[in-house]
């Protein structure tokens, strides 16, 4: 090895031009957060070929003056930051002092620039730090030229121009959804791709989201020694790639570990099967609780405190996604449930299994024990009538009460449709509702909790038996503690097969050789601790899934009303536990425009 010795300075800023600019869309991001920091009231992009050929990014911002421009274009130059102190409580975009120089050690740049009061604007580039007279209005304007130009070897892992290019989009994009109330244009080899006037962040979001993410969002708001705001799509609304997640800090677009599972846990009772939601989310602290000094890219922050800020996000929206419209009356405006289906072009990937399976036939008399606590709330609001059976005609019904009813956003119901669905009408007009969809979330929030104390068990007059695997016969002799605690008392009753003898009280009349099926098979692979803890979600959305009424079960119309009543009084009664819709709204509007009533 040589001796030790100090790198040239351009050679310095290479390295860090390794670190800073690792393809034009980095350029970009560091010259658009410079006009940021300039106050600029309009930022004006130009790119050619991707922005491989040519950046140019123009502002009406504050300027910079004649004699710190050359300056500018130096390593660790920075208006920004004075003090250590100043660094531990930055407030700006920048204030490194490298990317400048580091886009100028690869790519050909000028610099022209303007303060107010001056009598023109000064130029320089990177190869004559001499400040030569300019035209340009007030502002500044850096131009960056063959990016790679003088190093060849870096330019070979560029990808395509068009490739490049989304990656300059996306990070417009991002800057422009974090500052609504800046004008900002977008042209690529002289084409207008995004004209975005100045205004606020509903209408920036509409025009850069589209009108259906905000159609299909929950607006969130709350504020504290944190504030949050925003925008987080529906269950309904889920894609199956991360594409659309914007998180803000301070107006700093981060990619963080720590708010993207504060997301993903506000979104586990409602979203499975790979599904990701859309949010537009931003979240505001003091700059001193943050450190966005962690890496030159700045898309990394840490935390003072990570857990208060973890417990923030996560409760602001689990509150937010927690709420249903199926609980709140709304007679004076009809308006469409915020349920209606997703875009055709994104939809759910989820699919009813419930409406394919065979209509249950009852190894008893008697509804399930959550559609005795149907009858017991119809008992008291109607005459009684006996239990329904698959055989047997429904009997006469009286007419449900007026829809008008305050007390009842979801109406009464008129009747069921292909043993599916349940037909209601409110003071709006026409309500759908998936009933097993949104049994399935009834249960589903009852289970939880039961299991969060003793559940109530239900003790089978004739025990359930069926036929197990060596795996399942070992599977639940090892985990028969955890079965008991979750109200399953299951033993052998043969060399391949299994009794059960308890079940929780809310799964009385469930399929419990298929429900104890696949419980086993969770407990078999996971151990007993992690599936009633880590994995409490799934293991309860699979016993209520199995629970739930199910496809061409007849109901009597006081059951399907308290259905109803139940979905009004439970969390998150707009989403199945897969995410699916459990209703939806017609409004007489919409069917007088479907029989063109009143043309």
């Amino acid at each position: 090895m040589s001796a030790i010795h100090r790198l040239p300075e351009l050679l310095i800023n290479q390295i860090a031009a390794g670190e800073v600019v690792e393809r034009p869309a980095a350029v970009l991001k560091e010259v658009m957060e410079n006009a940021l920091d300039a106050g600029a009231c309009t930022i004006d992009v130009q790119l050619e070929d991707g922005g491989v050929r040519r950046i140019r990014v123009t502002d009406d911002g504050c300027g910079i003056e004649r004699d710190e421009l050359a300056l500018a274009l130096e390593r660790h130059a920075t208006s920004k930051i004075v003090s250590l102190g100043d660094l531990e409580r930055v407030n700006t975009m920048g204030f490194r002092g490298e990317a400048l120089a580091a886009i100028a050690a690869v790519a050909r740049v000028v610099l022209v620039s303007r303060t107010e009061g001056a009598a023109h604007a000064w130029r320089i580039d990177n190869e004559n730090r001499e400040p030569a007279p300019a035209p340009l209005n007030r502002g500044t304007m850096i131009d960056v030229a063959d990016l790679y130009y003088n190093t060849p070897a870096r330019r070979k892992f560029l990808k395509t121009d068009a490739t490049e290019y989304a990656h300059c989009d996306e990070t417009f994009y991002r800057i422009a959804l974090a500052r609504p109330d800046i004008g900002m244009r977008l042209t690529h080899n002289g084409r207008i791709l995004h004209r975005l006037p100045p205004g606020d962040a509903r209408t920036r979001i509409a025009a850069l989201m589209g009108d259906d993410f905000l159609a299909n969002a929950r607006e969130i708001r709350a504020e504290g020694a944190l504030r949050l705001t925003g925008f987080a799509s529906l269950p309904a609304y889920a894609r199956n790639r991360r594409d659309a997640q914007y998180f803000f800090v301070n107006g700093r677009h981060v990619r963080d570990r720590l708010l993207a599972h504060a997301v993903a846990q506000a979104y586990a009772d409602i979203l499975y099967s790979n599904r990701f939601p859309a949010y537009v989310l931003f979240l505001e602290l003091d700059p001193a609780s943050v450190d966005v000094n962690v890496h030159p890219a700045k898309t990394e922050v840490r935390f003072r405190e990570s857990n208060a800020v973890h417990q923030f996000v996560f409760h602001a929206l689990n509150r937010a996604l927690g709420e249903s419209s199926a609980g709140q009356a709304d007679t004076e405006t009809p308006t469409p449930s915020p349920n209606a289906p997703p875009p055709a072009t994104d939809a759910p990937a989820h699919a009813a299994a419930s409406r394919y399976l065979p209509p249950v036939t009852p190894s008893r008399a008697v509804m399930d024990s959550a559609s005795q606590a149907y009858f017991s709330f119809a008992a008291r609001a109607h005459p009684p009538i006996a239990a329904p059976s698959q055989s047997a005609a429904p009997a006469p019904e009286p007419h449900p009460p007026p829809a008008g009813s305050s007390d009842a956003p979801l109406g009464y119901a008129l009747a069921q449709l292909h043993g599916i669905y349940i037909l209601a009408q409110n003071a709006q007009g026409l309500v759908l509702v998936d009933m097993h969809a949104a049994h399935e979330r009834i249960l589903y929030e009852k289970l939880k909790t039961v299991l969060d104390g003793t559940p109530s068990v239900q003790r089978l007059l004739i025990p359930a038996v069926f036929s197990a695997t060596p795996l399942e016969m070992a599977t639940a002799e090892s985990c028969a503690e955890a079965l008991l605690r979750m109200g399953f008392e299951v033993s052998a009753a043969g060399p391949c097969e299994l009794a059960v003898r308890s079940v929780p009280a809310l799964l009385a009349n469930a399929a419990i050789a298929d429900l104890l099926h696949e419980l086993l098979e969770e407990l078999s692979e996971y151990p007993a601790s992690d599936v009633v803890t880590l994995r409490r979600n799934e293991l309860l959305a699979t016993m209520a899934c199995h629970g739930a009424v199910r496809a061409h079960r007849q109901l009597a119309i006081p059951e399907m009303n308290a259905l109803l009543r139940d979905m009004e009084a439970t969390e998150r009664a707009d989403q199945c536990n897969h995410g699916r819709p459990t209703w939806t709204q017609l409004t007489l509007d919409e069917l007088d425009r479907f029989f063109l009533r009143g043309r």
